[in-house]
């Protein structure tokens, strides 16, 4: 939640939504600062006599090359899910102001980046804590726990299309379309994390969607939100620790030791289902994610190299091919990859800047 410094207009319908709910008064003088954020919606500041908050608005074209479209009935499930959140750990989520579901519009408190700052840029300047890592893994784990088997959550998540729109296709479908040889795999892949339904997953576990909070972490952009595949979570969110270990070598030991130690904790807390079961889904989700974010359509900005991309497309399709039993699996084949003579660049004098 990075201030940038100049102001921009906002919509006639975004100021009148904040008269509306009462979290400004008529005539106040409301300063609107968009802020940088995902693809999904546009994310604005806005300072009031006093007071800081933030208001979101989901968008039906996402901010990517490719054309993706996606319904904005997903703020209102955004919002859901944070307050299921809430109810269950209340620190993990800001606080929840107001809501307008036909306007596709929220408003929460703004967290100010000096107390709360983004995992995502602390991890690329080097500034990796390992329990950090472990207590993102422990409330994610939590969270699942308190939403699996509930019939209720079940009826008001069944948000399939949603979740196709925003993940299984963009992410395992496109990939699948640019590697022929794997289509199959990814297929296969697909069709199992979408036919699976046993607790409430977040959908967008990634560090550019978690503030280190002084009380722990705390999740934001729960567009995706949909009631399925706990396992998607928890490969969402390590397959980002591995790719920053490729290029973030001087603190390659901690990334991958955070991606062990989120995993063993979040496995600590599965109590819905075995947790073989769900070790394994999430294991060979995790390659297929890993390629996705160097083919699908919402690749990682920071791998500008070919040889990072190369040796992504590399290490993921092998254990697309054979797949491993556990993340701990996963991360271990990843760092052995990482090690070899040609594994990647990053670590080369050599690396153009």
């Amino acid at each position: 939640m990075s201030r940038p410094p100049a102001q921009a207009t906002p919509e006639p319908a975004l100021t009148a939504f904040l008269t509306a709910h009462e979290l400004a008064g008529p005539g106040e003088a409301a300063h609107w600062t968009p802020l940088a954020g995902g693809v999904s919606s546009d994310l604005w500041r806005v300072d009031l006599p006093g007071r800081s908050l933030c208001v979101k608005r989901a968008l039906a074209k996402l901010k990517v090359a490719a054309d993706w479209q996606a319904p904005v009935s997903r703020n209102a499930y955004e919002w859901a899910w944070m307050r299921f959140a809430s109810r269950h750990r209340p620190d993990s989520v800001p606080e929840l102001l107001a809501h307008d579901p036909e306007a596709g519009v929220f408003a929460m408190a703004f967290l100010p980046p000096e107390r709360y700052p983004m995992w995502k840029a602390q991890l690329l300047d080097g500034e990796v804590r390992v329990p950090t890592a472990a207590a993102v893994g422990e409330l994610l784990g939590a969270l699942h726990a308190a939403g699996a088997g509930d019939a209720a959550l079940a009826a008001e998540f069944a948000t399939d299309d949603n979740f196709h729109a925003l993940r299984i296709e963009p992410y395992l479908l496109a990939t699948a379309a640019a590697h022929p040889a794997l289509r199959d795999i990814l297929q296969g892949l697909a069709d199992r994390t979408a036919g699976t339904h046993l607790a409430l997953v977040h959908g967008d576990v990634s560090p550019k969607n978690i503030l280190v909070g002084p009380s722990g972490p705390v999740l934001l952009d729960a567009e995706c939100a949909w009631y399925g595949d706990p396992a998607f979570d928890l490969a969402f969110c390590v397959n980002h620790l591995l790719l920053k270990a490729l290029v973030v070598p001087a603190r390659r030991e901690e990334l991958l030791q955070s991606a062990r130690v989120l995993a063993e904790a979040y496995g600590r807390c599965v109590d819905w289902e075995p947790r073989p079961a769900l070790e394994a889904r999430a294991a060979s989700l995790l390659p297929a994610l890993l390629l996705a974010r160097v083919d699908g359509k919402s690749p990682v900005e920071y791998l500008t190299h070919d040889r990072d991309r190369l040796f992504v497309r590399t290490a993921a399709s092998a254990l697309l091919r054979a797949p491993a039993p556990t993340v701990a699996d996963v991360v271990d084949a990843w760092a052995t990859a990482l090690e070899a003579p040609t594994g990647t660049g990053s670590s080369r004098p050599d690396r153009p800047d």
